[in-house]
């Protein structure tokens, strides 16, 4: 197989970027809106709970769907929910903070049919030879709309004092869901294939031997460090400045140092020495929550960002690969992709499920710095136990090279 993307390919990753970018505009905003209007931790905690949650028994319900009928129409409703999450936050205004647990569950049933439907066409158009490729090139567009998009919107809230910018933003986010929605109809039809066992993933798990009795875990301490991270270091970087602009900022910087790591990685990497570059990678995430033990600042956590933001590639992008591989490894387990997939993102759900209960067990005892911070680096230091389960897969495929 020739390691260069098809125009399948090109184009999943066009949509994937037009949906992180819409997300990206208004995204990193909705904990910072949910909090000025409620001044409250634990909101945005249940807030996530909810959204992880739903978006893990989507994956599962939708799953049969996804396997059994036309999969490109269950990536499209993702995106249109998306749409009806931000333009339901649009309508209640500083009122969504009464509703943070149903726009959580909203949030979570968008994610859940978007990336169901999203994994399991990026199985089918990759192949083990150019998924690391293609891992880098989405890591790259991702961070590209993270460089872009959160700045535009601090700027616009910013100068348009709060209320008026985040309306434009959230409207904004709908136009770019839109046309991500006209461009899928480019993608090919694909229908599904054979019978969804609602069992696979249990059955899997207690079969004595099986791979996925080590690949789960470290699936699961992956999304313990994500179900914090991924809303609490843009809610800190607002709290420590009380600014949008400098948030948006802050993810311009950061995310232009993680372009330019995951096409460096993406380019670089190879099967043989993924062992090593995951275990540098999982080392140095946590390594660089040190500076915030000093002082939790602006200029601290852009340390840490800019460091999460180097380092990172070397983590997810042979993490994600070698699990599509290892779902790809034999036509049975092809055959089961749909089953696998949504496996893993149970493993991811249930890592984040941890990962935030940690949080909403710490916040209302401590919402220090300290307390944050030491939060931060007790979940952010898991995946060091992810790449000791994942070493096995690793070597394995080093001695196949």
């Amino acid at each position: 197989m020739a390691k260069t993307l098809n125009g399948q390919a090109a184009l999943l990753l066009i949509v994937q970027a037009l949906y992180g970018i819409a997300n990206a505009l208004s995204g990193t905003f909705v904990p910072v809106y949910l909090w000025k209007a409620s001044q409250s931790y634990m909101l945005i905690g249940w807030f996530t709970m909810g959204q992880y949650v739903m978006s893990g028994l989507t994956f599962w319900v939708v799953g049969k769907w996804v396997k059994e009928h036309n999969k490109m129409n269950s990536l499209r409703i993702g995106i249109i929910l998306s749409g009806v999450f931000y333009c339901s936050v649009l309508l209640l205004g500083t009122q969504a903070k009464v509703y943070y647990l149903p726009l959580g569950v909203l949030n979570g049933m968008a994610l859940g049919f978007f990336w169901v439907a999203f994994n399991v066409v990026y199985f089918e158009v990759t192949d083990p030879d150019n998924r690391d490729r293609f891992n880098g090139w989405s890591g790259l567009l991702g961070s590209a709309a993270g460089i872009v998009a959160p700045w535009v919107s601090g700027l616009l809230i910013t100068s348009m004092q709060g209320e008026k910018g985040y309306r434009l933003i959230f409207t904004l986010s709908l136009i770019i869901f839109s046309i991500s929605v006209v461009l899928s109809f480019w993608l090919k039809k694909r229908h599904g294939q054979g019978r969804y066992n609602w069992k696979h993933g249990f059955q899997q798990l207690m079969q004595k031997g099986n791979p996925w009795r080590r690949m789960f875990p470290a699936i699961a301490a992956q999304g313990v460090r994500e179900g914090v991270f991924m809303f609490l270091v843009g809610l800190t970087v607002y709290v420590a400045t009380q600014n949008e602009s400098k948030l948006g900022t802050y993810s311009l910087i950061t995310s232009l140092v993680a372009l330019i790591s995951f096409w460096i990685v993406g380019k670089m990497l190879k099967k043989n020495n993924r062992k090593w570059a995951m275990l540098i990678g999982v080392i140095m995430i946590g390594i660089v929550i040190l500076p915030l033990f000093w002082k939790v600042s602006y200029a601290t956590l852009l340390m840490f960002g800019i460091g999460t933001s180097l380092f990172m590639p070397l983590y997810i992008i042979p993490m994600t690969s070698r699990v599509f591989d290892l779902i790809g490894q034999s036509e049975e387990s092809a055959r089961e992709r749909e089953e696998f997939i949504v496996l893993r993102e149970a493993g991811l759900v249930l890592g984040r499920i941890i990962g935030l209960s940690s949080y909403l067990i710490v916040l209302p005892l401590n919402h220090s710095a300290i307390a944050i911070t030491w939060l931060l680096f007790a979940v952010g230091i898991v995946p060091i136990a992810g790449w000791w389960f994942m070493k096995p897969f690793l070597t394995e495929q080093q001695a196949q090279t």
